[in-house]
């Protein structure tokens, strides 16, 4: 035990080994935003389809699939954002000021805030569970509706309140934005980080990234706007 666990210190203690967990703990939240999106997206086949999504996700694993999924997915955002933060830090202290300089000449927007915009979006989720999982400030957890003969939550009803609220819609917009803004440098750094990406590749990689990041903003935001501006639900 004492072996792996010197392995694991002296892995982590790299930076190649910070760079792995910080791709790989990327491409399990990458598929988390894109499975949450189209989730979200069943709020446009009616109330039955998104909130029979919900009670699916609720009772998997008698209750225990979601909670397996909310510790893994934290643990995922832990481990990205601290070994983000230990990379930025060992680099900017690592390199002299000309090269820096140089550096954010070359580098894009996206790249240079990626810290950040990282930031926010952890403060982004933290608000994000407070208010559609936790319920604070709210009664959502009252929401109730008939499926199938059976009481359950009603889903459909909650995200239909939640973004009916304005501060709430430009809150998720803004924080959509920061995302997609990390994400469409994220993506194609992953697949470098890992390997794959080559340099014939990396253009496609890039180019993925960013139609990645707009089908995710457009998605979400699809959501959001249909509700707060045009009254979708009401």
């Amino acid at each position: 035990m004492s072996a792996v666990f010197d392995s694991l210190s002296r892995f982590y203690a790299s930076s190649i080994g910070k760079k792995i967990l910080v791709a790989l703990t990327g491409l399990v939240l990458i598929g988390f935003v894109l499975g949450h999106m189209i989730g979200n997206l069943l709020i446009f086949v009616g109330r039955d389809a998104i909130n029979e999504y919900g009670h699916m996700l609720q009772t998997a694993l008698h209750g225990g699939g979601v909670w397996i999924a909310r510790l893994g997915l934290l643990a995922c955002v832990l481990i990205h954002v601290v070994a983000t933060v230990s990379l930025t830090k060992a680099s900017r202290a690592a390199r002299p000021d000309a090269y820096g300089r140089h550096k954010a000449q070359v580098s894009s927007t996206a790249s240079r805030t990626m810290i950040w915009s990282g930031l926010t979006i952890l403060a982004f989720v933290v608000y994000h569970l407070l208010h559609f999982t936790a319920h604070v400030g709210n009664d959502y957890a009252t929401y109730k509706t008939t499926l199938h003969g059976e009481a359950v939550h009603d889903v459909y009803r909650m995200v239909i309140a939640g973004f009916s609220w304005a501060p709430a819609s430009i809150f998720y917009l803004i924080a959509m934005a920061l995302l997609c803004s990390h994400l469409s440098h994220g993506f194609s750094s992953l697949f470098q980080t890992l390997g794959i990406s080559t340099d014939k590749t990396e253009p496609v990689f890039k180019k993925a990234g960013y139609a990645f990041a707009g089908l995710i903003f457009a998605g979400n935001a699809a959501i959001v706007l249909s509700i707060w501006l045009f009254g979708y639900g009401s």
